[in-house]
């Protein structure tokens, strides 16, 4: 089940790979994740030191916590990836253009909690200005398919 998603990144960007990865997270932050208290428009993954971390993902604060239990909202967080994966991302981000982005935050049938991340290239203004187009004929497509 989708929790979050970043609605910019797919106008944003072209994705051509993605991956799965699992987050480390502190007990006040799954509480919010779960109750849909998550933003992804700010943030971006980056590579350092061989280990993925997300950086700008917005978790609110859980209210029922104390003051000093609770954690910062937007903190860094590590991703949780297998090293083969980590190796084939950072050669790929090593080409011109290409970024890694987050797509989105899911749960899985046993309950845990993943991000969807995505090796992107950026999109150019008249790329941009045909998917708002192909969306809007899709769109309309759609309308006459239902009305008819």
């Amino acid at each position: 089940m989708v929790i979050s998603k970043n609605k910019k990144a797919y106008y944003e960007y072209n994705i051509l790979d993605e991956y799965t990865a699992g987050i480390m997270l502190v007990g006040s932050e799954l509480k919010p994740l779960v109750n849909n208290k998550v933003s992804l428009s700010e943030a971006y993954c980056y590579i350092k030191d061989g280990e993925v971390f997300i950086k700008g993902m917005h978790i609110a604060e859980y209210q029922l916590v104390g003051k000093y239990d609770s954690h910062e909202p937007t903190r860094v967080r590590k991703l949780l990836l297998n090293k083969k994966e980590i190796e084939t991302i950072e050669k790929k981000i090593a080409q011109k253009g290409m970024t890694l982005i987050p797509l989105n935050v899911h749960t899985t049938k046993t309950g845990l909690i993943k991000l969807s991340i995505g090796l992107a290239k950026g999109k150019k203004l008249h790329d941009k200005k045909e998917s708002i187009k192909d969306r809007d004929v899709k769109r309309d497509t759609d309308r006459e398919l239902k009305n008819y």
